[in-house]
């Protein structure tokens, strides 16, 4: 019997053009994408007579999370050239769409900016760099 799992080979992360169709490129050089990171908060209801001294909760706002890229790096690459000119962007620009594009086609979409860019330099191995975008309003997973 086969393993109900795949590899995540071949996923992409996009950036949408803003017009209209939208057209999305993809994020060069990606190793690994984490998120998005989904949460509800929990709104603390607890009062004087709460039941046997028990905390009581209420469901709160849904949180989109984040997106985490990591990616090879390269002082004059094209991939942080991208970041660097995106996190430089004024705030009423910094908010796309975005997709994470899966190997099935299959693909998360939602909006969300660029909070931070950060490069690592090891002396033994390659050089990385880790970009963190956050979610605005709700993703939507679309299934193929």
């Amino acid at each position: 019997m086969a393993a109900d799992a795949e590899l995540g080979f071949g996923s992409k992360f996009q950036t949408g053009d803003g017009l209209s169709p939208e057209t999305f490129s993809n994020m060069a050089f990606v190793t690994s994408i984490s998120g998005p990171g989904l949460a509800r908060d929990s709104i603390d209801a607890s009062h004087m007579l709460s039941p046997d001294e028990w905390r009581q909760f209420i469901a709160g706002l849904k949180d989109g999370g984040e997106i985490s890229l990591e990616l090879n790096f390269r002082p004059g690459g094209s991939a942080i050239t991208v970041l660097l000119a995106e996190l430089n962007l004024p705030s009423a620009e910094a908010t796309k769409s975005r997709r994470v594009l899966f190997p099935d086609t299959s693909y998360f979409e939602f909006e969300a900016y660029l909070t931070g860019v950060e490069p690592e330099d090891p002396f033994d191995d390659k050089m990385t760099a880790s970009a963190t975008f956050k979610l605005s309003g709700r993703p939507f997973l679309t299934q193929v």
